[in-house]
């Protein structure tokens, strides 16, 4: 854990310092000490802010801690740097998948269970309840859409409404890719005007696994590689699972989003760690 944690900090600060950020002088922690602390408390602690709060304090990693409730707001104001750390991985991931294969992928992520909707205050519009096929039943919260390389780094992602369909989640990723890239989806996935116009903007090609009596049928060795890949993205999305907790604490949508993001940047983080 102690390598973790010293490796988290200084990539924060790596960053920080290539951005030219400056924290104010009277600042008791950097913005730096804030990112480490969230990102080790997602990484090692399922999510526990005070917990990592606690251990950091008490080891002598940060002895100026700050209190739980100033803690919680510069947190929230270090949420696009978090984000942009984020992207940074997400390039270097980019840069070393020399096989340009990319998956791409939603999960649903429950705010509270079904017979506790009405009492639900962070998220209240009917746009969150969801329905996951695969189980056979409807879900109220999120939705994470992810893409990931065919090694499991993950580059893109972002939130939406449980109800928000795939197909028209397609529309918000950038697919900032390289040119001859191939992107593999699941069935729910099927847009053939997205398909074409990638393939003549970018030369990027949607690979999505075709329905029975589809217009357009893969060849069965794609349609193997499809289903190969698939399994590499379920994957991710049982590990990301598993760092948070069963229960996510937050008291506002905005902090149930931001815990969301931590999991998923400490994902990306816990690929550079695989050998600490």
């Amino acid at each position: 854990m102690d390598d973790k944690i010293i490796a988290t900090y200084c990539l924060c600060d790596d960053l920080l310092r290539a951005l030219r950020h400056r924290d104010d002088p009277q600042c008791q922690m950097t913005d730096a000490e804030v990112l480490t602390t969230a990102l080790v408390a997602a990484l090692c602690l399922r999510g526990n802010l005070e917990s990592a709060r606690m251990l950091l304090k008490q080891y002598g990693y940060m002895p100026r801690m700050l209190s739980k409730s100033r803690f919680h707001r510069r947190l929230h104001r270090c949420k696009d740097r978090l984000l942009l750390l984020f992207h940074v991985l997400g390039e270097l991931w980019k840069a070393l998948n020399q096989a340009l294969m990319y998956v791409i992928a939603s999960f649903p992520l429950a705010a509270c269970d079904n017979i506790r909707i009405r009492r639900e205050k962070r998220l209240q519009h009917a746009s969150y309840r969801g329905y996951i096929a695969s189980k056979r039943r409807y879900f109220y919260g999120l939705k994470l859409h992810l893409m990931i390389t065919k090694d499991g780094q993950p580059i893109e992602f972002f939130l939406t409404p449980g109800s928000f369909s795939d197909v028209e989640a397609l529309h918000y990723f950038t697919f900032d890719l390289p040119a001859q890239a191939q992107v593999h989806m699941d069935k729910a996935s099927n847009n053939y005007a997205m398909e074409d116009l990638l393939h003549e903007a970018a030369h990027i090609r949607l690979l999505p696994l075709r329905k029975k009596h589809a217009k357009r049928v893969f060849p069965p060795y794609v349609t193997f590689m499809q289903h190969y890949y698939r399994k590499k993205i379920e994957t991710v999305g049982s590990l990301i699972e598993r760092m948070r907790p069963k229960s996510i604490h937050a008291v506002t949508a905005e902090g149930l989003a931001l815990k969301v993001v931590l999991f998923v940047v400490a994902y990306s983080l816990s690929c550079c760690f695989k050998d600490l």
